[in-house]
């Protein structure tokens, strides 16, 4: 999704996707769908099997980082206008089910951008998800992983740095400076995991979805918004 003109905002609010504005999580969810879809039972297996590592890789104490490279792996080979196809897919069959979406978080979204502010995603996952949702919720700008492709296909590694934990706030300080006269202590950032910290803390208005006792540990004075599991 390219980053949508307008004019310019006198906030910017940054919200994570997976368990924030989404109930669940979009990459694993997806991973399913479009495996299982185009190849079967076989593509079912290579997604459970893909499941399976980066929970072990998690268990192992490594950080979301790690899991996340895993993830990208498992598309090696796969076309990349193919996988863009079905995140269509993947999104039509999501966007008007129950639950899909975390009511409070969709709604705060809608006020900022009723106010003149530019919503910004900002997610682990990749454009063939993202990009949907963000058209739907409004988004002005996209900032999440991209894998790599060579002529048109997926390589299985990751194009930069995966967009989670400082990876965030490093995509939060770069956009910013496109923006010299909004000050990121007057912007907003929703987020549920801890990972969501270093993108938090960057803003003057860090809002906790879901009420997470290790984020709100650290941002004791940020608002809390109902999670998924409140909706």
């Amino acid at each position: 999704m390219p980053d949508i003109p307008g004019p310019a905002p006198g906030r910017l609010v940054f919200s994570d996707v997976d368990e924030t504005l989404l109930s669940g999580k979009s990459l694993f969810d997806f991973l399913g769908f479009y495996f299982e879809g185009r190849y079967g039972a076989d593509g079912a297996l290579h997604a459970a099997a893909t499941r399976r590592r980066i929970a072990a890789l998690v268990a192992a104490g490594l950080p979301r980082e790690a899991g996340n490279r895993a993830y990208y792996e498992a598309w090696r080979g796969e076309r990349l206008d193919a996988v863009t196809d079905w995140g269509i897919r993947w999104f039509a069959r999501n966007a008007g089910a129950p639950g899909f979406y975390v009511p409070a978080v969709r709604a705060a979204l809608r006020r900022h951008r009723e106010a003149g502010d530019h919503v910004v995603l900002v997610s682990g996952s990749f454009p063939a998800v993202v990009d949907p949702v963000a058209a739907d919720v409004g988004a002005r700008h996209v900032l999440c992983t991209r894998p790599e492709a060579r002529d048109g296909v997926l390589t299985g590694v990751v194009a930069g740095e995966p967009c989670i934990g400082e990876g965030k706030r490093r995509a939060v300080r770069g956009l910013a400076k496109r923006y010299p006269d909004v000050s990121l202590s007057d912007c907003y950032g929703y987020g549920d995991h801890h990972s969501d910290l270093p993108m938090l803390t960057e803003v003057g208005h860090p809002v906790v979805v879901g009420g997470s006792p290790e984020l709100l540990a650290e941002l004791p004075d940020a608002r809390v918004l109902a999670g998924a599991e409140s909706a």
